[in-house]
């Protein structure tokens, strides 16, 4: 039986972490998941080796195991009658029964790394009864569950507040889901049992859509508020008056004091962004005024202004 080189299936270093393996073992599920790879003997042989690699390494008990495992293996190895596949029984004092895995005694001259319960021989080895239930389960290999799915919506910063039906295609699959108001640029959501299909009765896996808001031109977002510039003329800001503002909520007017200097800044309480599942809860809206000069000035209005700078002048 050969040994099987569980970081080498996933593309990983031994000190890989748990976040570095799930992520090799998300981007090699993509690749070689069936539904992607319909009869294609290769990438479903793949498919299930990764399967078993992810199944050791994400667990800390059973890679501890594998650590050990491994490291052991060349001694197994060099045993007289041992080796892979040679069906002797190792010798040289080393206790190899904490390897088997319900085989029985080794007394009977058998191999102790005989045949696994579940995925390959090697795991069925040394995690065959690990689970609970004592000896080989009738019926074959244990139920599992399926593989996560992974997908990117993208939407506009008024679809985002707005929220209500979409629909998304994953691997053919039109499916069609209601986002809540609110939702932010990389935020993921998870749906349950609409990812790969579950090993022998098993659930399916998850399917986790990342969401992707396209920027927008009027409105910089900040969490759940919201800043805008809005232009102003020079004579309705020197004068004062009434401002109309273009919200994601609809028109709003605010009232300038007279004198209002460029940059400006001002609050308006909830006419920022939808909380995300928190009915009846929004960000503010800040807006940045900024003064329009006129332009195109014909000669009677150059004059008035010219009157106006003598004017401030001679004070």
């Amino acid at each position: 039986m050969d040994y099987k080189d569980y970081y080498k299936a996933l593309g990983v270093d031994k000190t890989a972490t748990p976040e570095q393996i799930k992520k090799a073992y998300r981007k090699l599920a993509r690749q070689h998941h069936p539904d992607v790879n319909p009869n294609d003997q290769g990438a479903e042989q793949k498919f299930k080796e990764i399967n078993e690699a992810n199944e050791v390494l994400s667990d800390p008990e059973k890679r501890k195991k594998y650590d050990q495992f491994g490291a052991d293996w060349q001694r197994y190895q060099q045993q007289p009658g041992g080796g892979a596949g040679r069906g002797g029984q190792p010798g040289g004092g080393f206790d190899w029964s904490q390897y088997t895995q319900g085989q029985g005694g080794q007394g009977g001259g058998g191999n102790p790394f005989g045949e696994g319960e579940d995925f390959s021989d090697f795991f069925g080895s040394l995690f065959g009864n690990m689970g609970g239930g004592g000896g080989r389960r009738a019926g074959g290999t244990r139920p599992g569950a399926g593989g996560d799915y992974q997908a990117e919506l993208e939407m506009s910063l008024e679809e985002a507040y707005h929220g209500g039906p979409r629909t998304i295609t994953v691997n053919g699959k039109n499916l069609r889901l209601t986002i809540a108001p609110g939702v932010a640029d990389g935020q993921t959501i998870r749906l349950r049992d609409q990812g790969g299909p579950g090993r022998n009765g098993g659930p399916n896996g998850a399917l986790l859509i990342t969401f992707r808001i396209r920027p927008d031109a009027r409105y910089a977002r900040t969490g759940d508020d919201l800043t805008q510039d809005v232009p102003v003329s020079m004579y309705k800001a020197l004068l004062g008056g009434e401002q109309t503002v273009e919200t994601l909520s609809g028109s709003v007017k605010i009232k300038l004091k007279p004198e209002t200097a460029n940059g400006t800044r001002l609050r308006l309480r909830g006419k920022g962004f939808p909380v995300y599942k928190k009915d009846g809860q929004f960000g503010d809206l800040y807006l940045r005024l900024t003064i329009a000069l006129p332009q195109n000035l014909t000669e009677p209005e150059k004059e008035l202004i010219q009157q106006l700078a003598d004017l401030r002048a001679a004070e």
